[in-house]
């Protein structure tokens, strides 16, 4: 299981934010810390289970990607998301409606050009990759089983 804790039927959220003209990483960060650890401190025992935000790097995966051979994203320092993983839906909408959470939440969208829309997704599929030693074994177990 590569989230601790998490269980099959639990769901994730994904926030999508592109930072306005003005803003940068910094303030991104900053309210976000914010954020995440009210969320941390009053939702971990009401049905958080764990998060991150990462940040667009700029990179394209030319071998992922069927889209045209992009060299740079342009949203390369301006396009974050932050994911969270809940044990419902219920809980995560309730930890939205407290009070401590509205306003830091509120300074998070002041930073947003393209206001928020949060998704709920429900897991399919999550693992870690292999020890280099469990990995030779997978390889030669397919090699033998693979026909």
């Amino acid at each position: 299981m590569l989230i601790s804790g998490f269980s099959s039927d639990g769901v994730v959220t994904v926030n999508r934010v592109v930072l306005k003209a003005g803003y940068g990483v910094d303030d991104l960060e900053e309210r976000v810390a914010m954020l995440c650890e009210n969320v941390k401190t009053f939702h971990s025992d009401t049905g958080f289970v764990g998060g991150f935000v990462c940040l667009n790097s700029g990179q394209v995966s030319n071998e992922g990607s069927t889209v045209g051979q992009a060299v740079e994203s342009p949203l390369k320092g301006r396009e974050a998301l932050i994911i969270t993983f809940w044990n419902s839906f219920a809980e995560h909408e309730q930890s939205h409606r407290s009070p401590t959470f509205q306003p830091l939440f509120r300074e998070v969208l002041e930073l947003c050009e393209n206001g928020n829309e949060e998704i709920a997704y429900t897991m399919l599929w999550q693992g870690k990759g292999y020890s280099p030693e469990d990995a030779a074994v997978a390889r030669r177990t397919k090699v033998v089983h693979a026909g």
